[in-house]
C-alpha cells in the first residue's frame, strides 16, 4: 500500500489530479482576477454592465459542464474529455489577449470547461478500493489543489495585467492551462483505466439510473449551494470593487495591489486545510464526525459572519484598513472549507457506477445557477449602501444554513440507503 502513496498518503494518481487542477484553476482564477477590472477600466463598461457579463460567464462556465459530463460518460471517456476540453480553454485563454475576441473568447473558455470540469474530479473513486478510509479526504486535499492555482492566479496575471497590460495577464493564463494539460498526458500511468473509455458502453448491459431518494437530495442541496453561491460569488465581483474603492491598501508608502487581495482565500485554503483535515480525523476517530449536511450547514452559517463583519465596515463610512479585509477572508474561508469541497465529495460519492462525471457536473449545475443569482444580485451594488448590501449577501448565506441544515435527515437516509446497496 505504501508504494501507492503520494502527498498526504494518498494514490499517486490524486497527485497527478491535484496538479493538472491546480494549473487549469491558475487560468481560471488569473482571468477571473481581471475581468471586471478590464471591463470596467479598459472596455469603459458600467458597473452593472460588467456584474452581469461577469455573472454570465461564471455561470456559463458552469453550466456547460452538464452537457460536457455527458459526453465524457457517453461518448469520448473522461481522457479524452480532458484533453479536448483543456486546449480549447487554452485556445480561449490566448484569445483574450485581443480585445475584439473578447466575446469569443469567454465562449470558448466557457466551452471547453464544459468537457474538462466534471471529468477531472469524477475520477477520484476510481483511484480507490471499495471501503477505503483514505477516500474521505481526498476531496479536501484536492481541493488545496485548486487553491493553489487561485493563490498563484492574482499574484501572477494580476500583477502582470495591472502593471504590464491586462493582455500580458490573460496570455499568462493560457500558459497555465497548458502546464496543466501536460502534467495530465505525463501522469496517465497513475491514473484510473476505465478513465480511457466511455463509461455507459462499458456497463451497457446493466441500466443505469439515479434512485429516486438520491435524486432528490441532490436537488435540495443544489438549490441550497445556489443560494449560497449567489453571496460567495461576490468575492471576485463586488467584494474586488469594494477592495478598489473602500479599502484603505496604503502599507509602508506602497498601495497593495487590488487583485493581491484575491489571492488570501486559496492561501488560506492551503494553511488550513491540513489542520482542519487533522480535526476532523481526530472526531470521527472519537465516533463525532459531523455529517456532510450538518458540515456544510456551519459553513454557510460561518460565510454569513464574513458578510456580517463586511457590512459593519462599509456601514461605518471612509475607508477600512487592509488588514480588516484580510480578516474578512480568513472567516470566509474557514465556511467554505465546510462546504464546497463537502458538497464535491457527496455529490461524487452518491454517483452511480457510469453517471460518474454526469452527477459530478450537477454540482456543477448548482454553481452555475448560483452564479446567475451572484451576477443579479451584484447589480444591486450601485443602486442601495454598501453595507446595506453586504446584509443581503450575509442573509443569503444565512438562508442557505437553515436550509442545508433541515436536510440533515433526509442526507443520513440516503447514505443509509447506499451502505445496504
Amino acid at each position: 500500500m505504501s508504494a501507492d502513496r503520494a502527498w498526504f498518503g494518498q494514490p499517486r494518481g490524486l497527485t497527478v489530479l491535484f496538479l493538472t487542477n491546480m494549473w487549469e484553476q491558475f487560468s481560471y482564477y488569473g482571468m477571473r482576477a481581471l475581468l471586471v477590472y478590464y471591463m470596467t477600466k479598459q472596455l469603459a463598461m458600467a458597473q452593472g454592465s460588467a456584474s452581469l457579463v461577469y455573472g454570465t460567464y461564471t455561470a456559463c462556465a458552469y453550466f456547460t459542464p452538464i452537457f460536457g459530463g455527458v459526453i465524457a460518460d457517453r461518448l469520448l471517456g473522461k481522457r479524452r474529455a480532458i484533453i479536448l476540453g483543456g486546449s480549447i480553454m487554452a485556445a480561449g485563454h490566448f484569445m483574450m489577449t485581443f480585445e475584439p475576441l473578447f466575446y469569443p473568447a469567454l465562449a470558448t473558455i466557457a466551452i471547453g470547461n464544459g468537457l474538462f470540469l466534471p471529468s477531472l474530479p469524477s475520477q477520484i473513486d476510481d483511484l480507490y478500493e471499495p471501503g477505503d478510509p483514505r477516500v474521505g479526504w481526498a476531496y479536501n486535499v484536492y481541493y488545496v489543489g485548486v487553491n493553489i492555482g487561485g493563490f498563484l492566479a492574482p499574484l501572477i496575471c494580476g500583477t502582470l495585467g495591472e502593471l504590464y497590460g491586462w493582455h500580458w495577464g490573460f496570455g499568462a493564463a493560457g500558459v497555465g492551462m497548458v502546464a496543466g494539460l501536460c502534467i495530465y498526458l505525463w501522469g496517465q500511468r497513475y491514473l484510473p483505466e476505465q478513465a480511457r473509455q466511455p463509461a455507459i458502453e462499458a456497463t451497457a448491459a446493466t441500466p443505469v439510473r439515479l434512485p429516486r431518494a438520491t435524486l432528490l437530495l441532490l436537488l435540495a442541496i443544489g438549490l441550497s449551494v445556489m443560494v449560497f453561491r449567489g453571496a460567495y460569488e461576490q468575492v471576485g465581483n463586488t467584494v474586488a470593487l469594494w477592495a478598489d474603492t473602500g479599502v484603505d491598501r496604503g502599507w509602508r508608502g506602497r498601495q497593495i495591489p487590488m487583485t493581491w487581495f484575491q489571492a488570501l482565500n486559496p492561501l488560506l485554503v492551503m494553511v488550513m486545510t491540513p489542520p482542519l483535515l487533522v480535526a476532523w480525523r481526530r472526531r470521527s476517530e472519537r465516533g463525532a464526525a459531523e455529517r456532510p449536511a450538518r458540515r456544510m450547514a456551519t459553513g454557510a452559517a460561518i460565510v454569513a459572519a464574513a458578510y456580517l463583519l463586511v457590512a459593519a465596515l462599509a456601514a461605518s463610512g471612509g475607508q477600512a484598513h487592509w488588514l480588516w479585509l484580510a480578516l474578512f477572508f480568513v472567516v470566509l474561508t474557514v465556511g467554505e472549507l465546510h462546504i464546497l469541497p463537502t458538497g464535491l465529495g457527496l455529490f461524487a460519492r452518491l454517483a452511480p457506477k457510469g453517471l460518474g462525471a454526469t452527477t459530478v457536473a450537477a454540482w456543477y449545475l448548482a454553481t452555475f445557477a448560483g452564479s446567475l443569482v451572484a451576477g443579479f444580485v451584484g447589480t444591486g451594488w450601485s443602486r442601495m449602501g454598501h453595507g446595506g448590501f453586504f446584509l443581503v449577501l450575509a442573509g443569503l448565506a444565512t438562508v442557505a444554513a437553515v436550509l442545508l441544515w433541515c436536510l440533515d435527515p433526509a442526507e443520513q437516509h440516503v447514505q443509509r440507503l447506499a451502505e445496504m446497496d
